[in-house]
């Protein structure tokens, strides 16, 4: 049934960090109920049933600047345990639906807000993406070459990592509270606060001095040729990833080179020599080679696989990383439980297409929703795609 089995969350239907949010508790067994605008959102290529975030969710188009809509949704607060939302501070107050009149409507409800900048600050009101949350809180300078400019991580870092995942964590930690002290509360999940909690490793690295700050020179930033990628005779790379001596001294065997003949890792100027050791010898074998020739060794060296490639690595086969589910394949939920494990149940959800279904398993009376759907603050979707599944 899952570890959030039981759970009601409420999703406001946005981009980013709550999306993502929503489908981490909805993979958990938490009801998921999102609600999408009357107008659909532009998608892209695939539409909904592409955008794997809405996943384990059931979704009901509401029109919040109606005064009928937005008692509805108060009325779906009473019943629910969560609520997540992702809009720049003030729009839900201006709505009517900010955390005071929803505590008031269900005082032990969790009201989480996911933003880039926080909810107050000189930046709160700011627009901003990924890129620019990673930036100003330290992480994206500390990342890519030296002689060259910071290199994006993809938005896994800003989106998914400081915002979807502290969220998630803030919300579970505030229902354990609330089992307690049945009251609810607002869980402010900034992605700058999340990146910069990230971060707590490296501030301690840069309080001892073991690293500079800014890129090169530190050993997780790509700069050490023991960390860092290699492009093999056939254009492919390989990940080298052998900072211990013991890791490090079994990749020098296994590339046949002689420690001895090797200049000392610590002493001056030794990294741009190693490197190009490393990389000249990297260039006579394919990457298939390599991957052979490091197979069951402890050198800490993997071939860099595209998505395609990953899904069928033995360790993900054997691990099931991949589901296919609806038609398309799925990162498996995580983590993992011994007695409650997470499940893929719901196809993404289509806009609306779960409005009647939805909105009655949540209490609200058949009738109240047929006049929404009349009167046009409702609007039912389409349910035919993927039916099988939902």
């Amino acid at each position: 049934m899952g570890t959030l089995s039981g759970v009601r969350v409420l999703e406001m239907a946005g981009m980013g960090p709550v999306p993502f949010c929503g489908m981490l508790l909805g993979d958990m067994g938490a009801d998921v109920l999102r609600i999408d605008r009357p107008v659909a959102p532009e998608r892209g290529i695939g539409g909904a049933a592409a955008d794997l975030r809405g996943r384990n969710k059931r979704s009901v188009q509401l029109d919040l600047k109606s005064a009928e809509g937005r008692e509805t949704l108060l009325d779906l607060v009473r019943s629910a345990d969560v609520l997540i939302e992702g809009y720049r501070p003030g729009v839900m107050e201006r709505l009517g639906l900010g955390p005071e009149p929803c505590l008031a409507a269900n005082r032990a409800l969790v009201y989480g807000r996911a933003t880039g900048w926080g909810q107050d600050g000189p930046l709160a009101q700011a627009a901003g993406h990924d890129i620019n949350y990673i930036a100003l809180a330290g992480a994206l300078g500390m990342i890519g070459a030296e002689s060259g400019p910071p290199v994006p991580p993809l938005n896994l870092v800003g989106d998914y990592g400081g915002g979807a995942l502290y969220l998630a964590f803030g919300v579970v930690c505030a229902l354990l509270e609330a089992r307690h002290s049945s009251r609810g509360q607002v869980v402010d999940a900034a992605m700058i606060d999340g990146v910069g909690s990230l971060l707590t490793v490296f501030r301690g690295f840069l309080a001892e001095g073991r690293i500079s700050g800014r890129r090169g020179g530190n050993d997780l930033d790509g700069s050490a040729p023991w960390y860092a990628v290699y492009e093999t005779a056939d254009g492919e790379w390989m990940a080298v990833g052998a900072l211990e001596a013991r890791f490090y001294a079994s990749f020098i065997e296994r590339l046949e080179l002689k420690a001895e003949a090797l200049p000392d890792r610590s002493a001056p100027g030794a990294r741009e020599v190693l490197r190009g050791i490393f990389a000249a010898r990297f260039r006579e074998r394919t990457r298939a080679e390599w991957e052979r020739i490091f197979d069951g060794s402890d050198a800490c060296v993997t071939p860099v696989l595209s998505l395609s490639e990953a899904a069928t690595h033995p360790q993900a086969t054997a691990r099931a990383m991949t589901q296919r589910f609806a038609g398309v394949e799925h990162p498996a939920p995580a983590p993992r439980f011994s007695r409650t494990p997470g499940a893929l149940r719901l196809a993404p959800a289509q806009d609306g297409a779960d409005t009647r279904e939805g909105l009655a398993a949540w209490g609200i009376a058949p009738v109240r929703i047929e006049q929404g759907l009349a009167e046009g603050w409702l609007r039912q979707g389409d349910a035919t795609d993927h039916a099988s599944e939902r």
